[in-house]
């Protein structure tokens, strides 16, 4: 009662730095789950770019003359798994920018 506030306002000042701790530790795990979530989709489409891209060689190579029908199935087949990973960085990206305490993270950052 010495510093000359109600008990209401100390409270609410307490809610608040609350609120705040509690959106800077859902921005902390949202960024962690979107950098894990990209790394582990990077690394995954990187290998299932490879293992497509080594059966389309190996076929090839058994028939020459198929090379224009296989390039343009691999093309597709790359394309397709790349689309998973920016899928992947769609929803990082989600997670990161557009969350109910965006407003309450921008506040924190802007002191």
């Amino acid at each position: 009662m010495g510093n000359g506030r109600s008990p209401e306002t100390n409270s609410k000042k307490e809610v608040e730095e609350l609120m705040e701790a509690q959106a800077l530790q859902f921005f902390i795990a949202s960024v962690t789950a979107a950098g894990f979530g990209i790394a582990i989709a990077a690394s995954l489409c990187g290998i299932a770019q490879g293992l497509g891209l080594r059966a389309a060689v190996e076929g090839i190579a058994r028939n020459p003359e198929s090379s224009g029908k296989v390039t343009v199935t691999m093309l597709i087949g790359l394309a397709m798994i790349e689309s998973l990973c920016i899928y992947t960085l769609v929803v990082a990206l989600i997670l990161i920018y557009a969350h109910p305490q965006a407003t309450a993270i921008a506040k924190l950052f802007a002191h």
